[in-house]
């Protein structure tokens, strides 16, 4: 079955002029406009299409990516204001209309905001809404300790920033975890640190424990050896440098190369860190 302003594999049934004629279950036949259809195209071939309403408020088939789909928050700049409401670019022809009922403040052209895309349940259209406490819940669910995320960021409190998980519930990265400052909007990959006894998470943008110091080890090693075994980085450089290297904690990357070094993969010197010939 079709889902609006998602992508479906969807099965070519027939070809006219206009296009090729797609199998949308209860939404019908869809049309894929001529300009999109594979030059080796044939009936019965799947395709992967994104299925949303065209400007006569048709469905309407298309291979082109947006960046957000329905389901999804994306972070998306307002093109356009007029008496119906905002419209924002999301890669498509037909811009997406966050009505004003759905600003969380008042959308200026221009600007960009964290919006969350939707279907209307009525009219089947795409639309968006910045008003995320609607659609994200604010207690997550089957989530454990460890647990890698997808996060997108959506504001910064006193204690650090709030974060969207997985397109679906909220979290907090305090800024004690966060080494460098993050934007609004923008999209990261981290962890899940904690379940609080309240059940809100507490998150990290690295993976906790001991587990972390591996992969923080493995990326130090794999750094060295495109660096013909040498990076001008040791315990001694500022924290600064360190970031801006490998967007990490001075804590954190000393505790890596001690690591490296009792496993006796690297040596380090007062000028930095060097790789060790498994003969050494």
């Amino acid at each position: 079955m079709a889902k609006i302003g998602r992508f479906n594999l969807l099965e070519v049934i027939k070809f006219e002029p206009q296009g090729a004629y797609l199998q949308g279950g209860w939404l019908g036949e869809i049309l894929l406009p001529k300009r999109y259809v594979p030059e080796d195209c044939e009936i019965g071939d799947p395709l992967n299409v994104f299925v949303y309403l065209d400007s006569k408020d048709r469905f309407i088939a298309t291979t082109q990516k947006p960046r957000a789909q329905v389901g999804e928050v994306a972070y998306l700049p307002v093109k356009e204001v007029n008496n119906i409401g905002a419209f924002l670019d999301w890669g498509l022809p037909k811009d997406l209309l966050v009505p004003f009922n759905q600003q969380q403040s008042s959308m200026e052209t221009g600007q960009s905001y964290l919006v969350y895309l939707y279907s209307d349940e009525e009219t089947h259209r795409i639309a968006a809404s910045s008003k995320l406490n609607k659609f994200i819940e604010k207690l997550p669910k089957n989530y454990k300790q460890g647990q890698k995320v997808d996060l997108a960021i959506s504001d910064k409190t006193h204690l650090g920033y709030s974060a969207v998980i997985d397109n679906k519930y909220w979290g907090l990265l305090f800024f004690s975890d966060v080494v460098r400052p993050l934007k609004i909007g923008q999209k990261v990959s981290g962890f899940i640190k904690q379940i609080r006894d309240d059940g809100k998470v507490d998150l990290s943008l690295h993976a906790p424990g001991f587990k972390k110091i591996e992969n923080l080890a493995d990326k130090i090693l794999d750094r060295l050896d495109k660096s013909d075994g040498f990076l001008p980085l040791s315990d001694k450089s500022t924290p600064d440098d360190i970031a801006e290297a490998f967007s990490i904690s001075k804590k954190a990357f000393k505790t890596a190369i001690g690591t490296l070094y009792k496993q006796r993969k690297i040596r380090i010197e007062s000028d930095g860190i060097y790789l060790l010939d498994e003969r050494d």
